[in-house]
């Protein structure tokens, strides 16, 4: 058999099977509309499918500013993602089963042993993750931290301590640390008895058990003073261009969702391929 004759007609074929996995991924048409498309059975468009490995992504290593964070379909699977702010562009990414430390730990250690420098990290605020970046800047994304505290005080705080700490979290974005900090000690001053209170609840056996009356006001406070230290850090340090929000991976994770809708169902090899695909392509 001619060697190069069999060489062409299997780069064809390598051809042929990238741009219907294109058509596929980018496309988002399903099995049934590229087999009446192509006049072909979903069987040999799967098969085709199949045989398309998704390429590393070959990126030159170098000192970036990174964006970690971990989408999730349901409850027990998801994708940890590394997203150079840089470059605009997902460096490493990993199937996880919950968001846990070590999986940034890992991806982390990955990417250092492959010459990337670590600038600094945007990340969503979760605990452990200092531990993880104690060595650089780290900076808690604005957008989470607002609605951490919406999650304790409801769009529509029912005490006046609640209006008043969450129309303060609000201008967060559009803030400074020594403004934010100055504001945030004020309503302490005024709030900080309120927040102390204890209801004591008598129960039938006689035994008594004490809770914080207004709970959901104090916690909320205590996360922004808790956080207060990593909620600025992209001011301090101009020359790295830190964003204050994890936006920009955000957006992947969106536009990542709307596109894997169209591929409902998938095997899980099948759906993480397709996953690394648009992770991979995505700006």
């Amino acid at each position: 058999m001619d060697c190069s004759r069999q060489f062409q007609s299997t780069r064809r074929d390598s051809d042929k099977n990238k741009i219907l996995w294109n058509e596929y991924v980018d496309g988002k048409q399903t099995l049934k509309q590229l087999g009446q498309k192509h006049d072909r059975s979903h069987v040999s468009i799967r098969r085709q499918l199949d045989a398309v490995a998704v390429p590393e992504q070959l990126i030159t290593p170098q000192p970036s500013v990174f964006i970690a964070d971990t989408t999730f379909w349901g409850h027990d699977y998801g994708v940890c993602v590394f997203r150079s702010h840089d470059l605009k562009k997902n460096i490493w990414w990993h199937e996880v089963e919950g968001e846990r430390m070590a999986h940034y730990r890992y991806g982390r250690a990955i990417l250092e042993e492959k010459g990337w420098t670590f600038l600094a990290a945007v990340v969503d605020g979760r605990r452990g993750f200092l531990a993880v970046f104690e060595d650089i800047p780290v900076q808690m994304c604005q957008f989470h931290q607002i609605k951490q505290v919406t999650k304790y005080l409801t769009r529509r705080p029912k005490t006046e301590a609640g209006v008043e700490l969450r129309a303060l979290v609000l201008t967060l974005t559009k803030t400074d640390e020594a403004t934010f900090t100055a504001a945030l000690t004020t309503w302490h001053a005024k709030w900080g008895d309120f927040i102390e209170e204890k209801t004591t609840e008598t129960f039938i056996t006689g035994k008594k058990k004490w809770y914080y009356t207004h709970k959901k006001v104090r916690s909320a406070y205590r996360s922004l003073k808790t956080n207060l230290p990593y909620l600025f850090t992209y001011l301090k340090y101009p020359e790295l261009d830190i964003p204050n929000t994890t936006n920009d991976l955000d957006g992947s994770f969106s536009a990542l969702k709307k596109k894997l809708a169209a591929h409902h169902g998938l095997r899980k090899d099948r759906r993480y391929k397709v996953i690394s695909q648009l992770l991979k392509d995505a700006h």
